[in-house]
Formats: structure tokens, sequence, C-alpha cells
């Protein structure tokens, strides 16, 4: 018997914005793979599913429209960040049709060497590209929180930057002679 799917939350594993079934929960559901299968939608020989079949296509079908709106979400986003697209993970229904269960999007979240200003900049756009979807992960946030402190490391060397090039200011000693 197939799990609920539709109370399943999003995950996200490492910096690949992810949200897929626990494989524990599910060991020979999932199958990776990063084309998107076409598939018959409709039902119309719903005579040959037995109730119990007929909920979890439509649990599959619920939780792969999920799925593809949480990564397009993450894809829209990331515009100059991404280095692939979405890629998923499937679970064939009684019917014989993939659904994707789980997805990601690879983005690169390394800072610009030598650069705060840029790094400053890409950190903004990480934490948007984890943020955008509706519902986001709990990974997700904790992607959105490592970009906060990258980006808080990217204005504490502007700080530096801007302190150097300007010299000394307060405690400047002056001989004044009478």
């Amino acid at each position: 018997m197939l799990p609920d799917l539709t109370s399943i939350q999003p995950a996200f594993v490492g910096f690949n914005f992810r949200n897929t079934v626990a494989a524990e929960q599910n060991p020979n559901a999932a199958e990776n793979d990063t084309q998107i299968q076409g598939r018959d939608t409709s039902l119309a020989d719903d005579a040959h599913f037995s109730i119990e079949e007929q909920r979890q296509i439509e649990a599959l079908k619920a939780r792969d429209a999920e799925v593809r709106a949480h990564e397009q979400a993450h894809i829209n986003a990331a515009a100059g960040i991404a280095v692939s697209g979405a890629s998923f993970s499937y679970q064939t229904g009684p019917d014989g049709n993939r659904y994707a269960i789980g997805g990601e999007v690879q983005i690169d979240t390394s800072p610009a060497p030598g650069d705060p200003e840029a790094t400053l900049r890409k950190a903004e756009s990480i934490r948007r590209a984890a943020l955008a979807p509706a519902q986001p992960s709990a990974q997700d946030f904790s992607v959105a929180a490592n970009a906060a402190r990258m980006a808080s490391d990217a204005r504490i060397e502007l700080l530096k930057q801007t302190q150097e090039n300007a010299g000394p200011q307060f405690g400047t000693a002056i001989d004044i002679a009478v």
C-alpha cells in the first residue's frame, strides 16, 4: 500500500532544492530520472481500478503537481545561479503512469572570490530562490539561513574594505606646539 502522499512535506537535501518521499517510507517507489515523462492523466477506464487504487492515483497526481510547482518556483527565482533544470524522482502508479514524488534544482552557492559585493548579490538571489515556493520546506529555510549568513559575511567584508580605503579617521594624534 502506498503512503498518504497528500500529507508529505517537501524536504531538502544538501544545497540542491529537493522535496521527496523518504526512502524508508516507500523503499521501492522512487526512481531518479532527469527526464519529465509524458503520461495519460485521464482515468477513462476507472472500472479497471479499485476505489483504493483510484485514491492512490489521485494522491499521486496531486503530489506530482505540487512537486513540479515547487521546483518551478525555485527555477524561476534562481536565474543566474541555477546550474541545472529540475530533476525528479518518480513513482509508478497503479495505472502504469509515472508521477513525480520528489525533485531538485541544483544551484551554485559558492561566494564570488574577492568580490564581496557580488557575493552579497548572489546570497540574496540564493535566499530568494530558496524561499520562492508557496510552501518552502524545512531544508529550503535552511538554505535561506545559510544564504543570510553568506550575505552577513559579505557585508562585514565590505565594511572592512571601506574602513581600509578610508584610512584612519579616529584616534589620530595631532602635535600642537605652543
